[in-house]
């Protein structure tokens, strides 16, 4: 006759409890996974789902009544850390979507505002597009895959315990969130100096012909300047980009080992892939 003690179906409820906390954690928070249009129970299930793979995986967590205090605490802890972990990627999403609000508000397309259903806001038609790109490159390179290898492996840089935080990972992903106007100003740089320049030769046409209606020539002429440069310039977007998924997967790791300082395993970082060549899914 089986038989099972509280102790033991309290430690087998922790055992996939704490991890889910962790994975649902950073399903809420990451791109693609977090999307408002991607279903609550789709996203609950793919937690099961990479809780009931990765449970058996997790170093041994702290002896705690799971509805006690103590193992409340614990659930709030690793919430959190899977927040932060997929914030971190949020971050560089965000920072592309910058970039294309700086690139609209410089073309005259500021007024060109839309429903952004992923946000929950208004964000410009340019902006949207760079989110779209952004995306099918985060796809492109398997980042969704590495991002849950860093996932996994924060069990193991930052086991499930119940000792608090250390004060550097708040400070990590702040220092971190820095890089939304930095790496936005960077990706919108040929635009932005495309049209400086086109302004710049319409201020010296208006002024050598002043019969000239600026407001009439000059509308069509930023539009079509800032389209052309951001098509000219796609193509040399996916190596920033990628360095930026690269970064992000790298914060979202440094997070847990600043948290709980320890030597953690090397990981592996999102390469995109060669000219013509067929996308393959990186190993798990």
């Amino acid at each position: 006759m089986l038989t099972l003690t509280a102790a033991e179906l309290n430690a087998w409820v922790a055992g996939l409890l704490w991890p889910l906390s962790r994975i649902l954690g950073l399903i809420a928070s990451a791109p693609l996974f977090g999307n408002a249009g991607v279903p609550v129970s789709v996203k609950v299930s793919l937690g099961v789902l990479l809780a009931l793979v990765m449970a058996p995986l997790v170093p041994a967590a702290p002896a705690a009544d799971p509805t006690s205090w103590a193992g409340l605490l614990i659930l709030v802890k690793e919430m959190i850390i899977g927040l932060a972990m997929g914030f971190a990627m949020r971050l560089v999403f965000a920072a592309i979507e910058y970039a294309g609000e700086v690139a609209s508000q410089t073309m005259g397309l500021g007024f060109a505002m839309f429903f952004d259903p992923s946000t929950r806001g208004r964000s410009s038609a340019v902006s949207q597009f760079m989110a779209l790109v952004a995306t099918m490159a985060f796809l492109a390179v398997n980042g969704h895959l590495v991002l849950l290898e860093a996932l996994a492996e924060s069990f193991i840089t930052m086991p499930i315990t119940s000792t608090p935080f250390s004060g550097n990972a708040p400070l990590e992903l702040a220092r971190w969130g820095g890089r939304i106007f930095s790496a936005g100003l960077q990706l919108s740089l040929p635009i932005v100096a495309a049209l400086l320049i086109t302004n710049v030769a319409l201020g010296i046409l208006t002024r050598a012909a002043p019969q000239l209606n600026l407001f009439g020539i000059g509308f069509p002429i930023t539009l079509g300047v800032g389209f052309l440069t951001l098509s000219l310039s796609l193509p040399y977007l996916s190596t920033p980009i990628v360095n930026l998924f690269n970064q992000g997967v790298e914060a979202g790791r440094s997070l847990p080992r600043a948290a709980n300082p320890q030597p953690g395993a090397p990981g592996s970082t999102v390469t995109p892939p060669p000219a013509n060549a067929p996308v393959t899914t990186a190993p798990g």
